[in-house]
């Protein structure tokens, strides 16, 4: 399994390396770290979260804030990374290469938790069809207030 995994990072490595070389810019030990801090934890994260997490797992690495954020936007605009916007309060990020999911997303604590439903999935594609439109794809934010917070 462990195996698997680097495989598909080393792929992911190797893509992330090309996208940067297309667009003029170095590949730095900071950001690959950024990378791999992205692909080894799973959830969603601000960039303000990422870099704590760096900061607390590599100490000794001299990386800016804005090094974060900079390669964050690099991910995504590649489809690396994928993020969902919550207004004022900024965005968060996850890696791109989970399989399609959508989210429920609290109100008052942020939590947010991923789903699938294939029945949705199917009612729109039937609704595409319909109206004569072709998918190409769609993001699903559901919002309310979660069961912790509701218990409050």
């Amino acid at each position: 399994m462990k195996k698997l995994e680097n495989i598909e990072y080393d792929a992911l490595l190797a893509s992330f390396k090309d996208i940067l070389k297309r667009n003029g810019l170095k590949f730095t030990v900071q950001r690959e770290v950024i990378l791999k801090t992205l692909y080894s934890n799973n959830g969603h994260f601000t960039p303000d979260a990422l870099y704590l997490i760096i900061k607390e797992k590599y100490p000794d690495l001299n990386v800016g804030i804005a090094t974060v954020y900079r390669t964050l936007n690099v991910l995504e605009e590649s489809d690396i990374a994928t993020s969902l916007s919550f207004g004022s309060q900024g965005k968060k990020f996850e890696l791109g290469n989970k399989p399609h999911h959508d989210h429920m997303i609290c109100k008052n604590c942020g939590q947010i938790v991923e789903f699938e439903d294939k029945s949705i999935e199917k009612l729109q594609e039937k609704i595409a069809k319909n109206s004569d439109f072709k998918l190409t794809g769609h993001l699903m934010q559901l919002y309310g207030i979660c069961g912790n917070c509701q218990k409050k």
